[in-house]
């Protein structure tokens, strides 16, 4: 059996540099790599470009990132959370490509599959579509996307066993299973890690061989994007 696992973050995230493209899972707060960003940060790398469906909150997940200066690209669908984010991107200090989020999807899943391209409808006669290939199928126009090209891809986890085999727990199963085997790499963090065949093979999302190192990771925050609460009567 092929085991996958690393001692720690800084194992696992060896060889990042500067200016790497990386694909980073979640969904607002929702099952995003905390510990892999927070080893970007201490790393300190810098001109990077990161490739997620929104950029978390300030002071939290790729925020932090942000607040360092460190994402010199972003590719992603939501910002409207991240007030340092819109700040950064109206000022011109941050080069940001809105994509919508279903395409964002695509792109990182016919990526996994090594598919280089496919059309979609999604953005056309938007400036989305500017300078891409369209095309028309049965009366109806697409766009030609490309798909992404990343160094790391970066997800979050509920279980995962020693050769990389991969649960999601509710809401976490996001863009993380799409990004698996996206990249070069795909680094993969889990909050429990058990031995190879202790998973029901049923309940498995995303099999090993999408993952190259695993690790656990200790004292997840698990915040609350928005907190709304009833008034009490």
């Amino acid at each position: 059996m092929i085991r996958k696992t690393v001692s720690d973050v800084k194992e696992a995230l060896a060889g990042v540099k500067d200016g790497m493209t990386f694909m980073l899972g979640g969904f607002g707060l929702c099952g995003i790599p905390e510990k892999a960003i927070e080893e970007l940060v201490r790393l300190g790398i810098k001109d990077i470009t990161c490739i997620s469906n929104n950029a978390g909150v300030d002071d939290f997940g790729l925020g932090l990132l942000l607040q360092k200066r460190q994402i010199k690209k972003m590719i992603s669908s939501y910002v409207g959370e991240n007030d340092e984010f819109e700040r950064q991107m109206l000022s011109g200090e941050l080069e940001v490509e809105l994509t919508p989020q279903g395409t964002l999807a695509e792109k990182c899943r016919a990526a996994q599959g090594g598919v280089p391209a496919f059309f979609t409808p999604a953005g056309y006669g938007t400036e989305v579509a500017k300078g891409k290939e369209t095309r028309e199928f049965n009366g109806k126009m697409y766009v030609l996307e490309e798909v992404f090209k990343a160094d790391y891809s970066f997800v979050k986890a509920w279980k995962g066993d020693e050769a990389g085999n991969l649960i999601f727990k509710g809401t976490a199963r996001n863009f993380n299973p799409c990004m698996c085997g996206a990249a070069k790499i795909t680094v993969a963090e889990v909050e429990e890690l058990l031995p190879a065949g202790s998973l029901d093979p049923n309940q498995i999302h995303v099999p090993g061989i999408f993952v190259q190192r695993i690790f656990q990771g200790k004292g997840y925050e698990k915040r609350i994007e928005q907190r709304t609460v009833r008034k009490r009567g």
